[in-house]
């Protein structure tokens, strides 16, 4: 099956976007700065999405919240949709999004964890830790921020 980015946008499914995210990968990777903040049993995950950047997201193990900033085109539990300006919702474990950016856009997950090691974080909130950004060579931009109130 040839990938058509507007039939993946138009009507995503598991095996569009496991193609579409196979494409990405040959191409050259664009750091998405990625900053951790640890508080209190709660991790966010901000990433900066350049204008023109399309990206596959990781599964999600557990429901929490997203806050974004910007515009983009990304999968949502009701479908593809445009966002624009200042968002918050929610994602429900088993969501795998793909998006993108029209703009530069920040992205923020705020997630419940026990754990406080980066690595340990990432292994407990997807099962993909091993495709994220932060474990690829050549990916320097990984800011951590361990905030009061443990």
């Amino acid at each position: 099956m040839n990938m058509n980015a507007l039939d993946l946008f138009t009507n995503p499914t598991e095996e569009k976007i496991d193609q579409y995210e196979s494409i990405l990968g040959e191409m050259q990777q664009v750091d998405l700065n990625t900053t951790h903040s640890v508080s209190g049993g709660v991790y966010s995950r901000t990433i900066f999405i350049p204008a023109g950047v399309s990206l596959v997201g990781a599964t999600h193990n557990k429901d929490h919240i997203n806050i974004m900033c910007g515009d983009i085109t990304v999968t949502t539990d009701t479908g593809m949709k445009r966002l624009t300006g200042y968002n918050v919702f929610a994602t429900k474990a088993g969501m795998r999004r793909v998006g993108y950016a029209h703009t530069d856009t920040y992205w923020t997950s705020v997630i419940h964890t026990t754990e406080t090691d980066i690595i340990k974080i990432e292994e407990d909130i997807t099962p993909d830790s091993h495709k994220l950004q932060t474990r690829m060579a050549g990916i320097t931009s990984n800011v951590t921020n361990f905030l009061g109130g443990n």
